[in-house]
């Protein structure tokens, strides 16, 4: 079967190695109420043509916008006996729409996300706006007139301002029976004339026993202890991404070890952060890194929550901190600079504020 142009045979972004990507998944983990709510707005009276799912990521925004797609494009009549009997966006893996998908697309569905480069041989740091402007031939083509068609934008986060501009443009002035999907890890962070065009519907995070039964069931070979486990779970802060990155890996130490020298900061183990960042930038290892970002953002957050409890300017060093690093991360993955580096920037300025 050929692939349609949403999901070329190209590498895809965030995909990680071993676990099948969001459009192959037929299993929705958690966030009943969420499809819910998809489900009943697609059989209202009045259904919005674009809709932004946040919250952070690796917490299913994108399978949950592929079971909504697959849903839709399989059941294309909204009032329809079998909608409105449905209780789910459960479509059978045999139905034709579910196969085309998992073999790697359908005609009606546009995934957007950052393309990968062929010169530089790695992803993109932003989604261009020549992506954006793949709906204009999506939605120029010719289709029935039952059809609907579904633009997956994958994720908001990564538009630049050409691109986020082009994407409004679009969101202004939406094709008849068009649906988009606005994936965003911080919807608040989107342009306000985006998010006033779209319905948000945010996905709340998993909870420690619905990741550690999901690690089970998608890496019964891998799981740990159950204390171990049950520090990955906590680790992961309701993302399963997160915890399976810190399944794999050295991701398990490499949050012990970030926990114990950051709760120490003041005196500081500079042998022991050296290590650390030896861990984290092994080369080849990438599943490290993202572990060292996850847990590093997490840290931070909890103490910016704890430190604003007794006055903004307790948490100011903690905020300009969490900009500079998560600034580092992005200039280390756009330039390919030393990883290392980052690891060791990071203690050294907690140490200094």
């Amino acid at each position: 079967m050929a692939r349609s142009q949403d999901l070329a045979a190209r590498p895809e972004v965030d995909v990680l190695p071993g676990f099948p990507p969001p459009h192959e998944k037929d299993r929705l983990i958690g966030h009943e109420a969420t499809e819910r709510a998809l489900l009943d707005a697609y059989r209202s009276e009045r259904l919005h043509h674009a809709w932004i799912l946040g919250g952070p990521k690796g917490i299913g925004k994108a399978t949950l916008a592929f079971r909504f797609a697959r849903f839709v494009i399989s059941h294309p009549d909204r009032f329809g006996a079998e909608v409105a009997d449905a209780r789910d966006l459960s479509v059978p893996a045999d139905h034709p729409v579910a196969r085309q998908l998992k073999a790697g697309g359908h005609p009606n569905v546009l995934h957007l996300r950052r393309p990968w480069d062929d010169k530089s041989k790695r992803f993109k740091s932003d989604l261009p706006v020549d992506e954006i402007r793949r709906t204009v031939s999506f939605f120029g083509t010719t289709a029935s007139a039952s059809a609907w068609r579904i633009c997956i934008v994958d994720a908001a986060d990564d538009l630049n301002i050409s691109s986020a501009n082009a994407l409004l443009k679009i969101l202004e002035e939406p094709p008849e029976r068009c649906l988009f999907l606005v994936l965003s890890h911080a919807p608040g962070r989107l342009l306000p004339t985006i998010r006033s065009r779209c319905r948000r519907l945010d996905l709340a995070p998993l909870s420690s026993n619905d990741i550690s039964n999901a690690l089970r069931d998608l890496a019964p070979d891998s799981i740990p202890a159950d204390d171990d486990l049950r520090e990955i779970a906590e680790a992961a802060d309701g993302s399963l991404r997160a915890a399976i990155t810190l399944l794999s890996g050295d991701g398990l130490a490499i949050a012990k070890g970030l926990k114990k020298l950051a709760g120490n900061a003041a005196q500081l183990d500079l042998a022991a952060v050296h290590a650390l960042a030896d861990i984290v930038a092994v080369r080849g290892q990438s599943d490290n890194w993202e572990s060292f970002q996850h847990i590093t953002r997490i840290w931070l957050h909890q103490r910016m929550r704890r430190d604003l409890a007794s006055g903004v300017r307790n948490a100011y060093p903690l905020v300009e901190l969490w900009d500079r690093t998560n600034q580092a991360i992005r200039d280390a993955d756009a330039l390919n600079l030393d990883r290392k580096q980052v690891v060791l920037d990071f203690f050294f300025a907690l140490r200094a504020a």
